[in-house]
């Protein structure tokens, strides 16, 4: 938030207001998403942080995310995707169904 002046132990501690959620984890389980966010921001170019082909961060220390400030912000699972709604996310992307489903693998329900 723009009024946090928060120590390095504090923002370690997650002290900050809002959440910080990130590809891979429960709130949006489709790694690929990381190539949207290094794009959006350069990143490769600033930082020389790049992607490999699995979306796998190097160096390994390098993370990456959404941050909202917001203080009703809140983490959530998506949980998993049906069928229908696997076909519907793979279109909107533009990606076969196969290779969306290989990307949300641990949230497609069998």
């Amino acid at each position: 938030a723009a009024n946090e002046a928060l120590t390095n132990a504090q923002r370690i501690g997650e002290a900050y207001q809002g959440i910080r959620p990130a590809p891979g984890y429960p709130s949006c389980p489709d790694h690929s998403e990381k190539e949207v966010l290094f794009e959006l921001l350069g990143a490769s170019e600033v930082t020389g942080a790049s992607l490999t082909e699995n979306f796998a961060m190097w160096p390994a220390a390098t993370i990456a995310g959404w941050y909202f400030s917001h203080p009703q912000s809140r983490y959530f699972g998506v949980g998993k995707i049906a069928d229908d709604q696997l076909h519907d996310y793979s279109s909107r992307k533009g990606l076969e169904r196969n290779e969306a489903s290989k990307w949300l693998s641990f949230s497609v329900e069998i």
